[in-house]
């Protein structure tokens, strides 16, 4: 199960939040399930700090290559930088596979 899979079974059973800023902040809370950002983010810094602080709270966090698939995974019709699962949903069990 790779992470575009686990975002769209999230996205359509659960809850995501989209977007550096609001994935950040629902890090920064202890409210995301899972984590992936995009490696095709230019300039890096922007979410250079975002497997820093899903280390630091015991986060799964995975880089994805493409910021375009990522906004397709998520439902949107432009590019996404990062994305954070809120209520996995049917994702559940994938999250949780990821963690071993």
């Amino acid at each position: 199960m790779d992470a575009y899979q686990i975002i769209e079974k999230a996205r359509t059973t659960g809850k995501i939040e989209k977007g550096t800023n609001e994935v950040t902040k629902s890090i920064e809370r202890g409210t995301a399930k899972f984590v992936a950002y995009a490696a095709d983010v230019e300039p890096k810094e922007i979410v250079a700090h975002i497997p820093l602080l899903c280390k630091e709270k015991g986060i799964p966090c995975m880089e994805v290559e493409s910021k375009e698939k990522l906004g397709v995974a998520v439902g949107i019709p432009v590019a996404s930088s990062s994305v954070a699962v809120i209520e996995a949903g049917d994702a559940d069990k994938d999250i949780a596979n990821l963690k071993k």
